[in-house]
Parts: C-alpha cells; structure tokens; sequence
C-alpha cells in the first residue's frame, strides 16, 4: 500500500468525509467515527487508515454492523441492471465481468443471491477484485454451507477488504 496524497489529520471533519465517507457502502458515520476519535499523522498511509477504520467497524455493535452488510448491493443483482449502484460498486462489479454475465450465468446469480439472502438474511458479500464471474458463483457454492455467525464475520472480513481496495484507489 501507498501514502494518501493529503495528510488526513490536517483534514476538517467535512474534508475528510467528503474524501473518506464512501469508503464504506453507503455507511459515512465510519469516517465520521474515526474522525471524532482523533486523526494522527499516521493515518497518511493507506493501510493503517485501513486499520483505524476497520476497527472501529468491528467496535461497532451488532445492529450497525449488519447494516453496513445490508448497505451492500447484490452481485450482479437487480440494482447493476438498473444502473443503483454507487459508483465503486459499479466499477467493482464490472472490473470482476459481471457486466459480462450470459443469461445462465445471470440466473445462477439471481437464484444464489435469492438462497443466501434466505439462508442468512443478508446479501453475499466478497471483495471481488482480482475475481472472475466464475470464482465469484464458485464463492456462493462454497460460502452457503456456512454457519451465520461465520457468514457474518466472513461478510466484514470481506467488506474491510473491499473499504482497503477503495482506499488504495483514492
């Protein structure tokens, strides 16, 4: 990982959620946390920003937590299709082929999202970059055999991944 352009403890708090609150999906009050705790001068490298923020995740108590999980949009979902996503998701998806997706392939991600979402009533979350379509529909395949306390804890480890992805891409 690299350093940050700006030092994000000479930031103001509107600075650095502007810069920082997408970070993770649709959940700025990360930033916002990590801001009010005090920035250090340290935080000018990417990974130990990734691992400030990535704490305060895991302090957080259960309910915000699964909703940072339910902030995330399907792969491949319904929401790609009609053009919802954010802008990071959008590039994320496209970057791993999702775009790309045949008909069977769309429907095999479709029926998957459906069984994962019923089994433990969140969608599917994986860091998709340097993954294909095919890796990704092989994650579902193997992930839904899992208990929900190991999906859960599996979908944060997973969302910290893709918030250092998008840090690395600032």
């Amino acid at each position: 990982m690299s350093n940050l352009k700006n030092n994000p403890a000479q930031m103001s708090r509107q600075l650095f959620v502007d810069t920082f609150g997408g970070i993770y999906e649709h959940s700025s009050w990360v930033a916002e946390t990590l801001w009010d705790q005090g920035l250090e001068n340290g935080y000018i490298k990417i990974e130990t920003l990734a691992s400030a923020m990535a704490k305060i995740v895991s302090a957080a108590p259960y309910q915000a937590k699964l909703d940072l999980i339910n902030a995330h949009p399907d792969l491949a979902g319904k929401a790609a299709v009609r053009g919802e996503l954010t802008d990071e998701s959008t590039s994320e998806q496209a970057n791993a082929g999702l775009n790309e997706c045949n008909v069977e392939e769309f429907e095999k991600f479709q029926k998957y999202n459906a069984a994962y979402k019923e089994k433990f009533g969140f969608p599917f979350i994986k860091a998709v970059r340097n993954s294909n379509r095919h890796e990704i529909l092989k994650g579902f395949e193997d992930r839904l055999v899992n208990t929900d306390e190991v999906e859960f804890e599996t979908a944060l480890t997973e969302i910290d991944k893709i918030a250092a992805f998008r840090l690395q891409d600032l």
